[in-house]
C-alpha cells in the first residue's frame, strides 16, 4: 500500500495500522471520570497532611511515553519501505571499423560545407564524426589506407578519444596508391578476436584498387569467414580534377576520375552488405544515416525495483520511549508515597 503524500514509500503489512486507534482510545479511558462516590467526607482535608504522594502527579508523562512506544511499535510492525526503482540498460554493441582511403586524390575539393569548398577527406571526417557520436554503445575503430595501411585508432568505446584521433587520418602518411584489399584485410584482422554479436566494415574510397598484394575480393572473402559485413562507399564526383598543394600553392592534375563501382559492388555482395555512391555532403550523410539504421545495436531495458526497509526507525523510537517510561517509573517518577514528618 502506497502512502498518500509520501511518494516512493509503501506499507508492506497495512493491516497492523488498524491497531493505531488503540493509543488514543487508551488515553481517553485513562482520563475518564470514575463513578461518583457513595459516601462523601466533608473533612477529608484532615487526611491531607498524613503523607504526600511522591511525584505521582507526573505519572501521565510515563503513560504518554507508553502510548508513543505502542504507536511507533505498530508502525514498525506494518513494515514501511522506501521504493528504489531504476532502469537497467543492457546493450549488445556492434564492432565497426571505419576504413578510409587517404590517397592524394582524397584532397580533391569537390565537396562543399555551406558555401565553402572542402576536400573529400574533410567531408568524410565531418560525416564520420556525426556517425560516431550517434553510436554510443558500439566499439568503433579507424583504419586508413593508401598504398599501405596504418591504424589511427583501434576499436574503442571512448567517443571523444576516437573523434580526436580523426585528426590522424591524413594523406601522405604512407606511400601513395589505393590498396583497397589491404585496407579490408587490416580492418578484418583488427576485429578477428572481437566477440561482438555483429561486426561491420565501412569502406570509403574514391578510386580503384591499384596497390597491395591482396585483391579486394579475396580480402572480402576473408572478412566474410569471420562473420564481418562490408559496406562500400564511392566518394567523389566524376570528371577531370586536380589536387591542390596547400604548401606550394599549385595544383596537380589527375585526369579523368575513375571509380571501380564493379569491384566495390562485388566486395559489398561478398560481405553481405551494400554499395553506395556519395557525390556531395548530403548524399554522404544519407549513406551513413542508412548504415546507422541498418546496423542497429540491440538494447534491452529492464525495470528493477528494490526496497529499503524503514521499520528500524519507528522501532528505535518505540524502544527508546518504552525504556524511558520504565526508567522514570523506577527512579525519578516512582509513585510510592513518602512518610510525613512527625
Amino acid at each position: 500500500m502506497m502512502i498518500p503524500g509520501l511518494p516512493g514509500v509503501q506499507i508492506l503489512h497495512p493491516l497492523w495500522l488498524l491497531l493505531l486507534p488503540l493509543a488514543p482510545l487508551l488515553a481517553m479511558l485513562r482520563g475518564a471520570r470514575g463513578k461518583r462516590a457513595a459516601i462523601k467526607f466533608p473533612t477529608t482535608f484532615l487526611l491531607r497532611d498524613l503523607g504526600r504522594p511522591a511525584r505521582s502527579s507526573l505519572g501521565g508523562f510515563i503513560f504518554g511515553l507508553i502510548l508513543i512506544s505502542l504507536s511507533f511499535g505498530i508502525v514498525a510492525l506494518s513494515r514501511p519501505q522506501k521504493i528504489l526503482s531504476f532502469e537497467e540498460e543492457k546493450a549488445e554493441g556492434i564492432a565497426i571499423m571505419l576504413t578510409v582511403d587517404v590517397s592524394l586524390s582524397m584532397l580533391i575539393e569537390d565537396f562543399y560545407i555551406g558555401a565553402q569548398p572542402v576536400n573529400r577527406l574533410t567531408a568524410a571526417k565531418r560525416v564520420m564524426t556525426d556517425f560516431i557520436k550517434g553510436r554510443r554503445s558500439d566499439k568503433i575503430g579507424i583504419v586508413a589506407f593508401a598504398g599501405e595501411t596504418y591504424l589511427p585508432c583501434p576499436l574503442t568505446l571512448d567517443r571523444d578519444w576516437l573523434i580526436n584521433n580523426l585528426d590522424r587520418v591524413q594523406t601522405q602518411r604512407v606511400g601513395d596508391g589505393t590498396a583497397i584489399g589491404s585496407g579490408i584485410a587490416s580492418a578484418a584482422n583488427r576485429m578477428r578476436r572481437e566477440k561482438s554479436p555483429s561486426k561491420v566494415i565501412v569502406l570509403l574510397t574514391d578510386g580503384a584498387n591499384n596497390s597491395g598484394r591482396l585483391s579486394p575480393q579475396d580480402a572480402a572473402k576473408l572478412a566474410a569467414t569471420l562473420g564481418i559485413k562490408i559496406y562500400t562507399i564511392a566518394i567523389g564526383t566524376p570528371g577531370i580534377h586536380s589536387i591542390p598543394d596547400p604548401k606550394r600553392g599549385t595544383f596537380t592534375p589527375v585526369g579523368q576520375q575513375l571509380f571501380d563501382e564493379g569491384t566495390l559492388k562485388e566486395v559489398a555482395a561478398i560481405g553481405n552488405g551494400q554499395f553506395y555512391m556519395a557525390q556531395n555532403l548530403n548524399s554522404l550523410s544519407d549513406v551513413f544515416a542508412t548504415i546507422d539504421k541498418l546496423e542497429k545495436t540491440k538494447i534491452e531495458h529492464h525495470k528493477i525495483i528494490e526496497t529499503e526497509e524503514l521499520f528500524p526507525w519507528p522501532l528505535a523510537v518505540s524502544a527508546i520511549a518504552l525504556f524511558l517510561a520504565l526508567l522514570l517509573s523506577l527512579t525519578v517518577l516512582h509513585s510510592a508515597p513518602e512518610p510525613a514528618a512527625t
